[in-house]
């Protein structure tokens, strides 16, 4: 299994687009056979999004569907810094 973390802090002014933005990418996400987890989690203008995948190839025909695509081009003017991703590996 492959953990992602994946933090969006958008600006606060497109807080809502950028909300609305991450549902759609959610519920897409969320059909995919690799897919385990693929959960939303916010605090102010901070976005999370914690992911579980069952394996590599999964994540990367995940990393290159249309709407993940689509997602990164239209949030780099909306987001206040560069999206971050950690792939991580549990400890306990």
């Amino acid at each position: 299994m492959i953990s992602i973390t994946a933090i969006i802090k958008s600006k606060t002014e497109n807080l809502i687009e950028v909300q609305n933005m991450l549902t759609h990418l959610v519920t897409e996400t969320r059909k995919e056979a690799a897919c385990i987890r693929y959960d939303l989690h916010t605090s102010e203008n901070v976005f999370i999004i914690w992911e579980e995948w069952k394996d590599q190839i999964g994540l990367d025909l995940h990393n290159n569907q249309p709407y993940l695509q689509e997602f990164i081009q239209k949030t780099e003017s909306l987001v206040a810094n560069t999206i971050q991703v950690y792939k991580t590996a549990q400890i306990l």
